[in-house]
């Protein structure tokens, strides 16, 4: 497809939801179910403790609780997408921890009572670039065949010195060797980032965005940093080792990021946010749809998009 089919008129973007539109035909929406896994750098096996802003009930809707079986959990999100969007198909979104790790049984289990619903198209999988076993990407494969997957990749910064100080417990290298292994199986692969690290440029950020440019990637997810409430960032907030970014630079951020991204590459997300009740550091009070459109406000104000500086490179050449 060309640039102006990918790119969404309205938004400048590839967006993620307009790219379901125009693969299926109809409107979908992600469901997020919690399937009761754990995390290997919580655990012991890579490190204990997790990521240093890791607090799951930040970015996790009340009604997805691993006790709750998760046709319950999916017959809850799918009832609130139909009401408040009129969406009519369904991808299940295994979000909370890490959703590859456990025995491959149990993973074919949960996968397969998701796919028994009618509505739903396929599946999301959440997990991090080492924890993927052979027979977890072998059970993928195989769904791949006549569903939907998509499996997303926690990167959060190329950057190895970073990924220490935030506990993160892997390797860019390791993440690398994730996506060549998951790559040519017939499944999409999402990557999430994170911008405002301790110690980040907007140069080293924005390197992110030409690693992703080299790579089989078919989706990213992008935020802020930002702290909430029981983890070592409050604390960095609270004692000023850490101050978050402020609004604006992240949105200029955000818009160099994108102008460098591919338009092959749907956008699933540029904002987060967590329950104010549990919210430290920024307090930005936006929506994500504000997030949205102050990021293309932005674009609309410089006369840019997704991926123009690779289109202004190529004309060059």
């Amino acid at each position: 497809m060309t640039t102006s089919e990918l790119i969404h008129s309205d938004l400048r973007i590839n967006s993620y939801g307009s790219y379901l539109r125009r693969r299926f035909s109809c409107r979908v929406s992600k469901v997020n179910v919690d399937g009761g896994f754990t995390c290997p750098n919580r655990d012991g096996s890579r490190g204990t403790g997790g990521c240093i802003y890791c607090d799951n009930s930040s970015f996790s809707p009340k009604e997805t609780v691993a006790v709750i079986p998760i046709e319950e959990q999916m017959a809850a999100g799918m009832a609130y997408h139909r009401e408040r969007l009129g969406s009519e198909k369904f991808i299940v979104y295994f979000q909370k921890f890490t959703n590859t790790y456990a025995p491959v049984e149990r993973l074919a289990d949960l996968y397969r009572r998701a796919l028994d619903h009618p509505d739903v198209l396929g599946i999301s999988v959440g997990t991090r670039p080492d924890s993927l076993a052979p027979g977890a990407i072998d059970l993928l494969t195989e769904i791949a065949r006549d569903r939907y997957v998509c499996v997303e990749l926690g990167l959060q910064s190329m950057d190895d010195a970073i990924l220490a100080r935030i506990n993160r417990g892997h390797t860019l290298a390791e993440y690398l060797n994730a996506v060549e292994r998951l790559s040519g199986r017939g499944m999409e692969i999402c990557t999430h980032l994170i911008h405002g690290f301790p110690g980040e440029t907007r140069e080293g950020f924005l390197k992110t965005a030409r690693l992703i440019a080299g790579l089989p990637v078919t989706s990213v997810k992008l935020h802020q940093l930002h702290a909430v409430e029981n983890t070592r960032l409050a604390q960095m907030y609270r004692d000023g080792s850490w101050q978050p970014i402020g609004v604006d630079e992240y949105i200029a951020a955000a818009c160099d990021f994108l102008e460098e991204l591919p338009t092959r590459v749907s956008v699933q997300r540029l904002y987060g946010s967590a329950p104010l009740s549990i919210r430290v550091a920024p307090n930005w009070n936006l929506k994500n749809n504000q997030m949205w459109y102050a990021v293309l406000n932005e674009l609309k104000r410089r006369g840019s998009w997704q991926g123009c500086r690779l289109d202004r490179a190529v004309r060059a050449a």
